[in-house]
């Protein structure tokens, strides 16, 4: 019956109210009656639903009304998240019955009416006369996970609002509940702080971009640039709120500081480094320029993340902490004053006393500091979480020693990695992860322990810009393998090797009309839309690149 209703992510059961003839009809007489918790859930499905159908959709009871409830006991048995959905039938004057174990659970459960639907109820004007049925189902349903997120990096290459706020109703169309949004890095910083103007002012604006990866001889002779006032972020978190996404910031330090040392050079190594001679990045990899470990770098982003934190009510608050090479504070004599004054035995744990300090100043004020894998070494601050990139590895590490874990690794949910193996993949870069492979990614290592597996919060899939210079190109690596991501993170699903993922590409047969609906300019099953490719050297593996794997 799943299958044939083609829901994405799969739910935990549907039962099939066949005894019950017929279809459950929605035209215009239909009304939504929201129940207490429920009314912002209300308006987002009024509005979706309105403009699909053109029905008004009137608040309030009537005949075939579509009823919306919080539930105890839906949340004692699926959580605040899970929900039970129900077009039988049996409950006078209701169309259909939406009960969630919390407000997010009854939007969850909208989500998955909507895809009853069919694939129009996704258009965003009427493509049909008449009135609109719905099969008699019971779906009842949880997430697997609390933390079903997706990276976007708009430090490379920037995502206008607008186009954020469009990826947020997608990834609520997924049930995805995490928005991890890379907000500063060598290539730009795109954050207004108020209290250091020029962080924007400077930092948000690079002179030129290499176009392709890294080996790529080709640059786009332009300047580049954008960033986000606060106003713009108020927005995006109460856009996402709405939709029960938690906006995740990041700030990166130590290392990927280079914007913001070009827009403040004391914050860099002077020591060593004219860094007075910076500028904002315009090239790719793993950059030498970091953070100077002084008592004044860490009073300027305290100031960064003080306002960081009025912008943003996530529990969690991200700090990088990957990729820092160590070479300037090896020559540099005040780092290594700074070494000996602290006691520390080398620059690995002077990168941990950085992270253990926002640590701590996080912790005071309420929040949790996350941060990549690489803040395992020198030590790990004892109340950090880590995002596990670099494989399972840090993860396993962190979660035996009784930290919380969020799986990202490189190797299977690193989107910006090519789809394929041919050499008409755009930018063709990394990995070759394909929609099956990331079907059957598990974010909890086999073997782990029950005491370790419950610190997996959940997984992620990261998607980083540097080859992705508009939404088109970013739809396209996202693309339909974010809804093979959403199924891993959300649905009970057996181990990998026994996943049905002939069933999976069934539904999705329907999917691609809903992404369609949508605008999405996703990949296609069949292989790269031409208007995807790139002419000679750009549409190839470039000459001398790392090997593709």
């Amino acid at each position: 019956m799943t299958s044939d209703l083609a829901l994405i992510p799969a739910p935990l059961s549907v039962e099939d109210r066949g005894d019950t003839p017929g279809y459950v009809p929605l035209d215009e007489r239909t009304t939504l009656d929201a129940g207490p918790g429920t009314e912002s859930t209300a308006r987002r499905l009024r509005s979706a639903l309105g403009a699909a159908t053109g029905f008004p959709f009137a608040d309030g009871p009537g005949p075939g009304a579509i009823r919306l409830r919080v539930s105890e006991e839906v949340e004692r048995r699926y959580g605040p998240e899970g929900y039970r959905l129900s077009t039988d039938g049996s409950i006078e004057d209701t169309a259909v019955l939406v009960e969630g174990g919390g407000p997010a659970g009854v939007f969850w459960g909208t989500q998955t009416l909507r895809q009853l639907l069919g694939p129009d109820a996704y258009r965003k004007a009427p493509v049909r006369e008449g009135g609109w049925v719905l099969p008699r189902v019971t779906v009842e349903d949880g997430p697997r996970f609390g933390w079903r997120g997706l990276l976007l990096d708009v430090s490379r290459h920037f995502t206008p609002k607008d186009d954020v706020l469009r990826y947020l109703d997608l990834l609520a169309a997924h049930k995805l509940n995490v928005f991890h949004l890379h907000l500063t890095d060598d290539q730009g910083w795109r954050i207004e702080i108020k209290r250091h103007p020029r962080l924007t002012e400077v930092g948000s604006w690079r002179s030129r971009t290499k176009w392709g990866h890294r080996a790529s001889p080709l640059w786009t002779e332009t300047p580049y640039g954008g960033f986000y006032t606060q106003d713009d972020i108020r927005e995006i978190v109460a856009y996402a709120a709405e939709r029960h996404i938690t906006v995740v910031p990041e700030i990166d330090l130590p290392g990927h500081s280079q914007a913001a040392i070009a827009a403040y050079p004391e914050l860099g190594n002077t020591d060593v480094v004219d860094t007075t001679a910076l500028t904002v990045w315009d090239t790719w990899g793993v950059n030498p320029n970091v953070l100077a470990p002084t008592e004044a770098v860490l009073r300027f982003y305290e100031g960064v993340f003080e306002e960081v934190l009025d912008l943003f009510p996530s529990t969690f608050v991200h700090v990088g902490g990957d990729e820092c090479p160590k070479d300037q504070w090896k020559e540099s004599p005040a780092a290594q004053t700074r070494i000996k004054e602290l006691g520390l035995a080398d620059e690995d744990e002077l990168q941990s006393w950085f992270i253990r300090h926002f640590d701590r100043w996080l912790t005071d004020r309420g929040r949790r500091l996350i941060g990549w894998d690489e803040i395992l070494q020198g030590g790990l601050a004892e109340g950090a979480a880590v995002s596990s990139w670099r494989g399972y590895g840090g993860g396993i590490a962190a979660a035996t020693a009784g930290h919380d874990v969020v799986m990202c690794p490189e190797q299977q949910v690193y989107l910006d990695h090519r789809q394929a193996p041919g050499e008409d993949e755009p930018m063709p870069i990394g990995f070759v992860r394909t929609l099956e492979d990331v079907y059957r990614f598990e974010p909890v290592p086999p073997g782990l322990p029950p005491e370790a597996a419950a610190h997996i919060l959940g997984t992620q899939a990261n998607v980083w810009t540097e080859v992705m210079e508009n939404r088109d190109r970013v739809d396209y690596q996202v693309f339909p393998r974010l809804a093979a991501f959403a199924e891993v993170a959300w649905s009970a699903l057996p181990a990998p090797d026994a996943r049905d993922y002939a069933g999976f590409e069934r539904r999705m047969s329907t999917h691609y009309r809903r992404l369609d609906a949508l605008g999405v300019d996703y990949r296609p099953p069949a292989g790269p839309h031409p208007r995807q490719q790139r002419p000679g050297v750009l549409g190839r593996p470039i000459e001398g690149a790392p090997p593709i794997v």
